[in-house]
């Protein structure tokens, strides 16, 4: 069994019971509480930390042991060596109810606490270092041989009262600067190496915004946010236009219409070109419904900006329309089968409308990349659309490791219910598009 967690959930679970809700009485306007005193409710949270802490380094250990009993297995399975461990950071990213990526990296903290780190995951135990810091410190330590890591850990985390009075950014600061003084060679490669990681990548924000993020050498992130900085401001103020504009856009929003003319080669005042990607009812698109629309990759957007997307990209004739067809009561997209042995063109694109470009595995939020036979081509499985999923490539790779299971299953939509090696069963229904069980749906 795990060691006791720092505070005893028993009594924490009977503290919480005894939170009060706030009572605005009183003439001062103030709140009062019935129960708890404000000194104890801080108490009560900092326990509740150091229990989640605990908590944390409890499931390190579990983790750690997972992988462990998977490897074996597979490898008494006969499974050839580059495909052992196949599969495990999927079932540590469904257990936690979250994507493939931070499976992964789920994963593999939990084997580098328990195997190479030890007075790191003692302190985490102990409610010292969240799993944040415990990341942080993993993470700066990666480059080093097992040796140099277990020197660093020693000393950052073997004295736990200097290792709480470190902020984050101190405590990435005295890692790295132990670090280059044991192996100052392996840290200028681990640098020189991260410049093969650039990349860009889009994630939603709210309010029918998104982050468009580029992985940068900081020398090269720096020079690029100066050049828009440097053309913010001469916009700004070397013309009369300019200054009437200081009145409309602020310098931040200068910097971010700059970055997209000189990205697309148009102005921010030009229309976006509206690809398959855009799905609405007629009614929405005809009738001016308040029925939200659905944009592939981002998720729910307004009615209203749906259709001014729709009408500005029609103005500079980039808009074009496909017509889909759900079923009445279910909301279900219709589509015919085919023989083929790979999904179409035409069938992919219908994949992705109805799982909203979304990978199909639960809690993974990460876009599509492949359209994937539920049943296995190998085992029988057709090339239809309900016998086809939309999912990431991590979670499609992971679905052909050692005894993972998947098939069709009766639910309100297209529903999938797949199986770890565990046994443990998790479903996965298609979204339902706009408008579902009422009329037909565009895809624009």
């Amino acid at each position: 069994m795990f060691a006791s967690p720092v505070v005893e959930v028993a009594g924490l679970v009977a503290a919480l019971a005894t939170v009060a809700p706030l009572d605005p009485a009183g003439d001062d306007g103030r709140s009062r509480r019935a129960d708890l005193t404000d000194a104890e409710l801080v108490d009560l949270i900092r326990a509740l930390e150091e229990t989640k802490a605990a908590a944390a380094a409890a499931q390190a250990r579990a983790t750690a042991r997972l992988a462990a009993s998977q490897r074996a297995a597979q490898r008494a399975a006969g499974v050839r060596r580059d495909r052992i461990g196949a599969g495990i950071a999927a079932q540590v990213a469904l257990a936690r109810r979250t994507s493939h990526h931070r499976g992964t990296r789920d994963l593999g903290l939990a084997e580098v606490l328990v195997h190479e780190m030890p007075h790191t995951l003692r302190a985490l135990g102990a409610g010292v270092l969240t799993e944040w810091r415990a990341t942080l410190l993993a993470r700066e330590t990666a480059c080093l041989s097992l040796e140099d890591r277990q020197v660093v850990d020693a000393h950052m985390a073997g004295d736990t009262a200097t290792l709480e009075a470190l902020g984050d950014r101190e405590l990435v600061a005295a890692a790295r600067r132990i670090a280059y003084e044991l192996d100052p060679h392996s840290v200028v490669d681990r640098n020189r190496r991260a410049a093969q990681e650039r990349a860009v990548t889009l994630r939603p924000a709210p309010a029918t915004m998104a982050y468009l993020t580029a992985l940068l050498p900081v020398a090269d992130a720096v020079a690029a946010y100066a050049a828009l900085g440097r053309a913010a401001d001469s916009h700004r103020g070397s013309t009369a236009a300019g200054r009437a504009e200081t009145e409309r856009r602020s310098r931040g929003q200068v910097m971010a219409d700059t970055l997209l003319e000189r990205l697309t080669g148009r102005s921010h005042a030009e229309p976006v070109p509206v690809e398959v990607s855009l799905v609405m009812t007629d009614r929405t698109l005809l009738a001016d419904d308040d029925e939200p629309a659905t944009l592939l990759g981002y998720g729910t957007v307004p009615a209203d900006y749906a259709r001014y997307l729709t009408a500005a990209a029609a103005d500079a004739d980039h808009a074009w329309y496909r017509r889909l067809y759900t079923a009445p009561t279910t909301g279900r997209l219709l589509a015919s089968d085919s023989r083929a042995t790979h999904f179409t063109a035409g069938l992919a694109r219908h994949l992705r409308a109805r799982d909203h470009a979304v990978c199909r595995t639960p809690w993974c939020d990460s876009p599509v990349r492949h359209s994937d036979h539920v049943s296995a081509l190998v085992d029988g499985g057709p090339t239809t659309t309900d016998n086809g999923q939309g999912l990431c490539e991590a979670c499609n790779y992971a679905k052909q490791a050692l005894d993972w299971r998947a098939r069709c299953a009766a639910g309100p939509r297209h529903t999938v219910e797949l199986t770890t090696p565990t046994g443990h069963t998790y479903h996965s229904t298609a979204p339902p598009p706009p408008g579902a069980g009422r009329h037909a749906t565009f895809v624009t």
